[in-house]
């Protein structure tokens, strides 16, 4: 990729894990890439600056309103001037400011307003913030036209490689028999259910794999990320729930599959680094030349699939069973888990209870048409006030 006008990038979430490093592949790449305006929560302050530093965006936004003194005497610090935006709605400002493409890296349910204003606004969007599509699927799916979404994470972000790679037919729902989304396991791959009693929250932050935040790291050893990913392949590719299978591949180096109805598979294959799927989604449709390292085809490999245990991560037939049922579900399976995670790092909730009180939590409610922000907002409320009952007597 060598374009004659560098593209504009609107970063959301950009002192976390995705968006630093999508800051690395911008960095690496000046002359395809500029920096249009920043966004993150609040918390790593200083961070922020520096990367406005670095990039001279035209505006910064924080979530935190709180955080605006400190960040406006962090920004003079640097010799840096730009507008300051602040709260939910300066970061769903910045999601509609003028650019090329908005990478909404923000975690969780926050990022849903950012979404959907990058949407309203015409803008091209990056999603690495999973949840805004799973909690408002209808939202979401309403306002994106052809071409305007575009997945980073690295399962969807190979589904859709596989699905170019077949070719004319290759993206058509009747060419596909199945999307085969591929799952690390997680730091507990292999171990039964009955021996997952007394998992510490050290135990389920050491991923085999990935280096990522707190949460997210909970969900793959939970495998709700899984559960997630199933919820958003649907979303994303307008195939069945019954056509989507979780295979376990340790190595994780092929990050999914698409088997076709003539027997056919193909696979997307790279060593586990996001910034692989980053550049895909920042210079779609072109390739960034060297965004990440490749297989070394001149070693030895081995790579292992594997069946997933349903028994031992119950998260994934939950995910299909919220996904099914549409609506609003989605929205309270992951706003009860992220409670449920919050509490099971302060340690006042077991590890298996984790997706037992989502579980629980999903059971209680009446599903509705999530048919606006509000009806969502509201299931999302309503979940983590039952959440927070339920891990309080737990």
């Amino acid at each position: 990729m060598q374009p004659d006008i560098a593209r504009s990038v609107v970063l959301l979430g950009s002192t976390g894990s995705v968006g630093t490093q999508s800051l690395d592949v911008i960095a690496r790449n000046p002359r395809g890439f500029r920096v249009a305006a920043l966004a993150a929560g609040g918390g790593r302050i200083d961070l922020l600056a520096r990367q406005a530093a670095e990039f001279r965006p035209e505006a910064v936004a924080v979530a935190d309103a709180g955080a605006v003194p400190a960040l406006r005497e962090a920004l003079a610090a640097h010799g840096v001037v730009t507008k300051v935006l602040a709260g939910p709605e300066g970061v769903a400002e910045v999601a509609a400011w003028p650019s090329d493409i908005v990478l909404n890296g923000i975690t969780g349910a926050l990022g849903l307003t950012s979404t959907l204003a990058a949407l309203e606004a015409g803008r091209v969007l990056a999603l690495a913030n999973k949840e805004s599509l799973i909690i408002g699927g209808p939202l979401v799916k309403r306002l994106a036209k052809p071409g305007q979404l575009i997945p980073v994470d690295s399962e969807h972000a190979a589904l859709a490689q596989c699905l170019w790679a077949a070719g004319p037919t290759g993206p058509a729902a009747s060419a596909v028999r199945r999307l085969l989304v591929t799952a690390s396991g997680g730091p507990f791959r292999g171990i039964p259910r009955s021996k997952l009693g007394n998992v510490t929250p050290e135990q389920a932050l050491a991923h085999p794999t990935w280096s990522m935040g707190p949460v997210i790291t909970v969900n793959s050893a939970t495998l709700v990320n899984k559960g997630l990913e199933v919820i958003e392949a649907h979303l994303l590719f307008d195939i069945g729930f019954d056509r989507i299978d979780v295979v376990v591949h340790p190595q994780s180096v092929v990050h999914s599959m698409v088997e076709f109805v003539d027997g056919s598979v193909i696979a997307q294959a790279s060593p586990p680094d996001m910034r692989l799927p980053i550049a895909l989604a920042l210079g779609w449709p072109d390739r960034v030349a060297d965004a990440a390292p490749s297989v070394d085809w001149t070693r030895a490999h081995t790579w292992t699939f594997e069946p997933l245990d349903d028994e031992a991560f119950p998260s994934v037939a939950l995910a299909r069973h919220v996904g099914s049922a549409g609506g609003t579900a989605p929205a309270v399976y992951n706003a009860a888990n992220e409670v449920c995670v919050e509490a099971f790092l302060a340690g006042r909730l077991p590890f298996l209870a984790i997706v037992d009180t989502v579980a629980a939590v999903v059971s209680e409610h009446t599903v509705t048409e999530a048919g606006s922000v509000a009806e969502v907002l509201d299931a999302d409320a309503w979940a983590r006030v039952r959440a927070r009952e339920l891990t309080t007597t737990a």
